[in-house]
């Protein structure tokens, strides 16, 4: 299990978990799963409240850090979920937005869903994501 001395120590799970695998040509390659980042400072407050695109900038320096922590990067991602806390379009396409800017030109599948609501007051975003990396 990993957690992150960097990010807040306020949630009581840890940021990620790593495997070593084989690919199917037998070479290693660790698997990281991350628990959903979220968009909380390092006192462990949500940020930006009401506001999604701010709230997806937080959520993607937060994974970014959990990934490092667990030996990989967002261009390692083979699939995300991003949870949006609301049934407004706007919401959840001014968060995706941010989301693919942090990606860069790594694309990798997503899935995106608005939902009623997530774990932390005034939490609108939250990115899971999976992780693949070749192992040397």
């Amino acid at each position: 299990m990993v957690r992150d001395g960097t990010l807040t120590t306020a949630v009581d799970y840890a940021y990620a978990a790593s495997a070593d695998l084989a690919d199917g040509s037998g070479r290693p390659v660790r698997a990281v799963w991350t628990a959903g980042a979220c968009p909380l400072d390092a006192d462990g407050r949500t940020v930006a409240a009401g506001d999604a695109a701010a709230q997806a900038h937080q959520v993607m320096v937060n994974l970014r850090q959990a990934l490092s922590s667990a030996g990989a990067s967002l261009e390692d991602v083979v699939k995300t979920t991003v949870y949006v806390a609301s049934s407004e379009r706007a919401d959840l396409v001014g968060a995706w937005q941010v989301v693919r800017e942090h990606m860069g030109g790594h694309d990798a599948p997503s899935t995106l869903l608005g939902v009623a609501v997530l774990g932390y007051p005034d939490q609108l975003v939250e990115v899971e994501a999976v992780a693949v990396v070749a192992e040397e």
